[in-house]
């Protein structure tokens, strides 16, 4: 079977392998803590890597829960790398330690990224007492291996007002880049009673001040935007032209969880966005299946909502990030906070409560 049969071409893959996590974090979309009864077991993991490498999917970020949980991650990781995927690894940094380089290095992983979600007592008290520590430690430690280190951040009603304070500690540090993504009101923080509305408009303008300013690249997550002025520049890119093109979910990217279900993105944290499981079909029948990621594969400019109805820019953005869209107000089609006015320099826009 040609791997991409339907005339998609699977280019990256986010991989969630546990769910068992050291945190239970008030935010957390996927709700992560204890390992599912069921999640895949090392032989399925390396079928699973398999099929990635022969789908021709180039790069893979292994996620969790907390990714260093898993004992066998590192076997997993050099089984995708073995066979020519590149590999990220997102961490929360808790459990790192100076051995974890070395399993880095053997397993020929590209860049780990950090989850850093404010100075240190904004950062615990969302997480847990002694994590930001912890995270910087994690942070020092890989950059003296050797190791490329990012920091992610997410942004919500109590942290996105000490940007500035945050990036006063990480300008200090070996970093290549530090990205800004609005929490989606999914899972923990759509049950726990934290605000994630934040103001698009404020965060962009953050980005404008910083980006450039030091050795490591600023920039924005694709549910954060939408085509401002500076639109080339906020992605973390360097040239300036590293524009947002819509949604990649079912049409060059996928999300995988820990019990192999497959979503089109693994933000997409929503059973209606499961189009398969890798223990019934394979990933290829999955993603050329002519029914699946119908909500992209299918899209028409005329499914648009609201003021993305209206955009000059509809044909690029076509509304901004499904996920964030869903979670936020359940239409997939419209964007609900986009920084961008219909035919207008930037403006700041605040997502509504």
């Amino acid at each position: 079977m040609n791997p991409n049969a339907c005339g998609y071409r699977l280019r990256t893959c986010v991989w969630e392998i546990t769910l068992a996590c050291c945190f239970s974090c008030k935010y957390c979309g996927s709700q992560a803590g204890m390992a599912r009864r069921n999640e895949l077991t090392t032989q399925e993991c390396l079928l699973v890597a398999e099929q990635l490498a022969d789908m021709g999917c180039e790069r893979v970020s292994l996620i969790g829960g907390e990714v260093f949980m898993r004992d066998d991650w590192s076997t997993i990781a050099s089984a995708l790398t073995g066979r020519g995927v590149v590999v990220a690894i997102i961490t929360n940094g808790f459990l790192f330690s100076s051995s974890i380089v070395s399993a880095l290095k053997s397993a020929k992983i590209e860049s780990v990224g950090i989850s850093i979600d404010g100075p240190e007592a904004v950062h615990d008290a969302y997480r847990q007492a002694g994590s930001f520590r912890r995270a910087i430690e994690a942070m020092d430690t890989l950059a003296a291996g050797g190791i490329p280190v990012s920091v992610i951040s997410t942004l919500h009603s109590k942290n996105v007002s000490h940007l500035d304070e945050l990036y006063g500690v990480l300008k200090e540090k070996p970093l290549f880049a530090w990205q800004l993504q609005a929490c989606s009101p999914m899972g923990n923080a759509a049950r726990g009673g934290l605000s994630t509305h934040i103001d698009f408009g404020a965060v962009i303008r953050f980005v404008e001040d910083h980006a450039g300013r030091d050795h490591f690249a600023v920039g924005i997550a694709d549910n954060i935007g939408y085509y401002t002025q500076s639109e080339g520049w906020l992605r973390g890119s360097l040239s300036g032209n590293a524009v947002f093109m819509g949604c990649r979910a079912g049409l060059t990217s996928i999300g995988i969880d820990s019990v192999g279900n497959v979503r089109g993105c693994e933000s997409m944290y929503d059973e209606s966005f499961v189009e398969g499981n890798l223990r019934e079909r394979s990933l290829a029948e999955i993603w050329n299946d002519p029914g699946a990621f119908r909500y992209n594969r299918g899209f028409e400019l005329d499914m648009l909502g609201g003021a993305c109805k209206t955009c000059d820019k509809s044909w690029k953005c076509a509304g901004g990030c499904r996920s964030y869209n869903h979670f936020s107000h359940g239409k997939l089609y419209e964007s609900p906070c986009c920084a961008r006015r219909p035919g207008s320099s930037p403006g700041s826009r605040t997502c509504p409560e």
